[in-house]
């Protein structure tokens, strides 16, 4: 399934399957590849409209590298002045400890 580049103001994506190849894309895009990413198959019954994506599994490497490109978008972040703040605090506590 083809699917278009979104940035994050576009529209959600309108199935799980597009949920999963724009997923899919943006991870590619960093250098990251999740070989067990789906749709869960037992999410999408008649019964439940609302499927799930199987992160899947990966190796110890890929979690490394996955959490590392989280950190460095400022994921968990509440705005690039918050983001700020905590790097001078940790150079204050880095200063106070002996360590620069």
């Amino acid at each position: 399934m083809e699917t278009k580049k979104t940035a994050g103001d576009e529209r959600p994506a309108r199935t799980a399957d597009e949920a999963v190849e724009r997923l899919r894309d943006a991870l590619r895009e960093v250098g990251i590849v999740l070989p067990s990413l789906r749709v869960d198959p037992l999410s999408t019954s008649d019964e439940d409209p609302y499927a799930l994506v199987d992160l899947g599994r990966c190796n110890l490497g890929v979690a490394s590298r996955l959490a590392a490109v989280l950190r460095a978008r400022g994921v968990g972040a509440s705005s690039p002045d918050e983001v700020l703040r905590e790097r001078v605090r940790q150079l204050n506590r880095d200063s106070v400890s002996g360590v620069t």
